[in-house]
């Protein structure tokens, strides 16, 4: 049985979030987003309160919060803004597969480094040439000794200008297709280089870079999981994913939903404010219908998680299904706002924009509707 019905603590947890998103970042988000700055003054305060690393398990020194917990605390800041949420929330993405994959030993070295201070990680899947055909990856991995070396670049990598570590998906088995692809957690050294800063159309307080690995060293003891089977560790990672992108999905929609409610109301045009038209009012309504549905898919999708049970379709179907309501919720905060949508000087235009920033994240291709 599924129950949605949020505990004291739940509560207390979405109103830190929420009043950390009102307080800390929606006074800023839009200079942030204009500029496409770096938020590291936020990121600061957010690992202060412990906004940071939440899915981190007890053992290791972090808060062992749900998944359903984590979608509360995402919802929240990315309704502050999602770009900033992004740069907050990736160390989850990075850090899943250590989780899933490495020696108790390896998980207390890393993970205490994120709980300690504000440092981040990257999670380094995407290619040029492998997208959604992670197969197609050509990131080497090749055995020497008791090390791996590493040759090849990601792309689209979040947080990849400022990460202190990734996990690097790499072919040691270049014949084999997705069953020939391995796992591993890399230090940013020397041979690690930025290579580009995507300049991007939303979320631009989020840093999504290039890195290249040249002739990179990975003790094998940073392998994650067994050799090989790297595939099947992104596929459980992204499963674990999906929902975290769903509730950012809906934060957007719900904040695109409230700056038209509050114009509609604002503006006035025949003598009455334009949420007296018909029109406007159904736009309005079915706004608010599309977010809750979202999110009443996106917290489905964690509690399966949280149940133990498998929730490839259901954070399929929940990734989906936010971003395609809030692709549609869009225009109808730029359709009931006119031109005024369309100016740089508007803060929320970053609602009419960031959601095809997010359309392609970690969700099936053929689920991403533009």
């Amino acid at each position: 049985m599924v129950d949605f019905t949020l505990t004291d603590e739940q509560k207390n947890l979405r109103e830190l979030a929420h009043d950390f998103a009102e307080k800390e970042i929606r006074p800023v988000a839009w200079e942030y987003d204009k500029d496409g700055t770096w938020p590291q003054d936020i990121i600061d305060k957010a690992h202060e309160i412990g906004l940071m690393n939440t899915h981190v398990p007890e053992e290791y020194g972090g808060a062992g919060l749900n998944y359903f917990e984590g979608c509360l605390i995402e919802e929240e800041l990315s309704w502050g803004c999602s770009g900033i949420q992004t740069s907050l929330g990736a160390n989850g993405l990075a850090a899943a597969p250590v989780s899933l994959g490495a020696s108790d030993e390896v998980k207390r070295e890393y993970f205490a480094e994120l709980i300690e201070s504000p440092r981040l990680a990257s999670f380094c899947l995407t290619e040029p040439d492998a997208g959604s055909d992670v197969s197609g990856m050509r990131t080497r991995a090749v055995r020497k000794g008791d090390k791996f070396v590493l040759n090849g670049s990601k792309c689209f990598i979040t947080n990849g200008g400022y990460a202190d570590w990734f996990t690097v998906y790499a072919k040691t088995d270049p014949d084999a297709g997705h069953r020939g692809i391995s796992a591993f957690l890399v230090r940013k050294d020397d041979t690690v280089l930025v290579d580009k800063k995507e300049d991007k159309m939303g979320q631009r307080a989020s840093n999504t870079a290039t890195i290249t690995f040249n002739d990179t060293e990975v003790d094998a003891r940073y392998m994650l999981g067994d050799e090989n089977k790297g595939f099947k560790l992104a596929m459980m990672t992204l499963d674990r994913t999906r929902p975290g992108v769903a509730a950012m999905a809906t934060g957007i929609a719900r904040a695109a939903f409230e700056f038209a409610t509050e114009y509609s109301k604002e503006r006035v045009q025949f003598g009455v404010p334009i949420a007296m038209h018909q029109g406007i009012q159904f736009m309005i309504a079915d706004m608010a219908t599309k977010v809750h549905l979202s999110r009443l898919a996106t917290w489905n999708s964690a509690v399966l998680l949280d149940q133990g049970r498998r929730n490839t379709l259901e954070s399929s179907h929940a990734s989906a299904s936010p971003r395609t309501r809030r692709w549609r919720c869009r225009p109808t905060p730029c359709r009931s706002t006119g031109a005024t949508a369309s100016s740089r000087s508007t803060p929320w235009r970053s609602s009419c924009v960031m959601p095809r920033s997010c359309s392609s994240t970690r969700a099936p291709r053929r689920f991403s509707v533009w």
